[in-house]
């Protein structure tokens, strides 16, 4: 969704983000492995604990992507806009794309960002990634609860046990309260916002589902 139009929900919005992350020291599991490189930054976001990059390592120009599963408008750009991105920047070489979790538009987002990192353990993040947004629904209306994330997995023929032990156990809930407080930390404030990094490390900021021509104008003063 984009940034909320009334002063009073975006404050609502922030509100809910802090009170997220403030829970991270008492909700977080104690045996919590991430096994990521905790170095890994662009610009000025640390995108180490985000998704694994989709793309050319080495691309010039980095898209980070602060994004909810539960988003209307993370799934328009998802089927509207990113498709041509891909084509004509990420497939070429030009540019690489990492997206970090901002799950706080309802109690469903968190579990299935961690859904999503304990797909990453059996090497199908962005498969299960584009499963979660091609099935989305309304905000908290089950689509994505723990249910329908376990029938996600099955269908992408996931080892099962592996995949709701990880689940089940709280797994990756730190990183992904550690993606929503990193996203904070950048100022979005809201769903989708683009963090676009140079090869210079100069960086420019887009807010919410714009169309290809606006990240194509960006992307070409960057090459």
């Amino acid at each position: 969704m984009l940034k909320k139009k009334a002063p009073i929900l975006g404050g609502i919005a922030a509100a809910v983000i802090v009170a997220i992350v403030a829970a991270s020291a008492s909700l977080g599991s104690e045996s919590e492995t991430v096994n990521l490189d905790m170095s890994r930054s662009y610009g000025t976001v640390l995108t180490s604990m985000g998704s694994p990059i989709a793309g050319n390592l080495d691309a010039p120009i980095t898209i980070i992507e602060f994004g909810d599963y539960q988003c209307h408008q993370c799934k328009n750009w998802f089927h509207n806009t990113k498709p041509a991105i891909f084509e004509n920047y990420i497939d070429t070489g030009k540019a690489k794309l990492i997206f970090v979790d901002l799950a706080f538009l309802g109690r469903d987002s968190p579990v299935a960002a961690q859904a999503s990192y304990c797909a990453e353990d059996q090497g199908a993040y962005w498969e299960y990634h584009d499963l979660l947004y091609t099935s989305q629904q309304e905000i908290d209306d089950g689509w994505a609860n723990k249910e329908r994330l376990r029938a996600f997995a099955f269908s992408l023929g996931l080892d099962m046990e592996l995949f709701n032990n990880c689940l089940d156990s709280g797994k990756y809930q730190k990183r992904v309260q550690t993606n929503i407080a990193e996203s904070q930390k950048q100022g979005a404030t809201g769903t989708p916002t683009f963090v676009i990094v140079a090869p210079n490390g100069q960086q420019q900021k887009i807010v919410g589902a714009q169309p290809y021509s606006v990240f194509q104008n960006v992307f070409d003063s960057m090459i």
